[in-house]
């Protein structure tokens, strides 16, 4: 078994991941968490004409030489509409968002004007260019507003509205397959059998898959038998990019994932020197007519047509954390993102650390002090820690931890 640093496992991970290559266009209102396929050009200029920053009135400063200057008032302009060229010792009563008219050079706001019947006294003197937005001083015409590998929020979906896009190319969803092994596994909703478990891993995965805007198909609870073992991969590699598993790739005589995936296509499993979260499987699956089936340990190879295989942990925490710091930029580099690892903060820890020669993600809370708070138990099977932080403390090997330390922090906000 290969013993990995968490940096060489991420560092194979992601050269072994290849990116899709199928686009779709999806209306632009339905692309959260798309991952843009083509640069997004503006075709316009955004804002598309000079306009008016505030309610106020539009004036020449020439005609403002001084606080007081009373002015009358040829025309009322509102957004939407387009106003007279301005003449010449007059204002324009303007409305936010409303076209500058002709002639106008400054905007002042109606809290320095005062309404003096069909007449505004200006009471301060205004420079040329306030409170106008000029034409596309947010985006020009033919620049490019979003890049291709843009994975897509609220405010990307916005500003694309802003330049008109009604559509936008993005690439296909990955096609994840999931399931789990172990015959102590239990479904929720069912009697817990004599020695069984609740299977959390299967239903905390599937959210975690469907957050990164993958299509899950959910095979259920595989029983611990190598034959049952191989069906399934044969069949979930079949129409899908990837199968992930947890259980099933320790060493224990019970786990036939291994065997299973070696009979149907290739496996490296590697002990990772992170807490929690060995081991990890990573390997190929062939697809029915797909030919040879590529190494997993094959740096940048082509997988030929195969479905990738990962193999997570059983221990529940184990598979949440090695989910999110490997899986998860293995999924969205395959996804064709371009920013694939978590932004890192730095904050204080407010509690005592021993440190282990492995590297930690440690499960931690933000307190109302602004530092990291523990949570006091930190085992791979108390799930209760993940629900209860905010986020992970990327802990590098043998570093102890005193109060008042600046440590790496992971905000599980980040990773949605």
């Amino acid at each position: 078994m290969t013993i990995l640093s968490f940096d060489d496992a991420l560092d194979r991970l992601l050269t072994q991941a290849q990116a899709v290559t199928e686009t779709e266009v999806v209306p632009t209102g339905a692309a959260r968490g798309r991952i843009l396929a083509k640069n997004l050009v503006s075709p316009i200029d955004v804002p598309p004409m000079d306009n008016s920053a505030m309610d106020g009135y539009a004036v020449r400063s020439v005609d403002v030489p001084a606080p007081g200057t009373r002015l009358p008032v040829s025309q009322r302009i509102a957004a939407g509409h387009v106003g007279q060229t301005l003449v010449p010792q007059t204002a324009a009563r303007i409305f936010t968002g409303a076209p500058i008219p002709a002639g106008a050079d400054a905007v002042v706001m109606q809290e320095l004007c005062t309404q003096d019947g069909d007449a505004v006294i200006v009471n301060a003197v205004p420079k040329p260019d306030q409170a106008i937005r000029r034409c596309g001083e947010d985006i020009a015409a033919g620049a490019d507003v979003l890049a291709a590998g843009t994975r897509l929020n609220a405010a990307h979906l916005g500003l694309a509205a802003s330049v008109g896009a009604a559509e936008l190319c993005v690439f296909r969803p990955l096609r994840v397959a999931l399931f789990s092994t172990g015959d102590e596994l239990t479904m929720p909703g069912e009697p817990l059998k004599p020695g069984g478990i609740y299977n959390s891993n299967r239903t905390m995965l599937h959210a975690l898959l469907e957050s990164l805007g993958c299509l899950v198909t959910d095979l259920g609870i595989v029983p611990d038998q190598q034959e049952a073992t191989q069906a399934a991969l044969r069949d979930a590699a079949r129409v899908h990019d990837l199968i992930l598993t947890s259980g099933g790739v320790s060493v224990g005589e019970e786990d036939h994932v291994k065997a299973a995936v070696n009979a149907e296509g290739v496996l490296d499993l590697w002990k990772i020197a992170i807490k929690p979260g060995k081991p990890f499987a990573l390997g190929s699956i062939r697809k029915v007519g797909a030919g040879k089936t590529v190494s997993a340990a094959s740096h940048g190879a082509s997988d030929n047509g195969n479905a990738r295989f990962i193999g997570l942990p059983g221990n529940p925490v184990a598979s949440f954390v090695t989910f999110l710091m490997l899986v998860r930029p293995f999924i969205l580099t395959m996804q064709g993102a371009r920013d694939v690892m978590p932004r890192v903060l730095h904050l204080r820890a407010d509690f005592a650390w021993k440190g282990d020669a492995r590297r930690e993600f440690l499960r931690a809370r933000i307190n109302d002090q602004g530092g990291l708070s523990l949570y006091p138990q930190q085992g791979s099977a108390v799930l209760t820690s993940c629900a209860w932080a905010d986020g992970l403390i990327d802990n590098l090997p043998g570093q102890a931890i005193e109060p008042g330390d600046i440590v790496r922090f992971i905000d599980f906000n980040a990773l949605g």
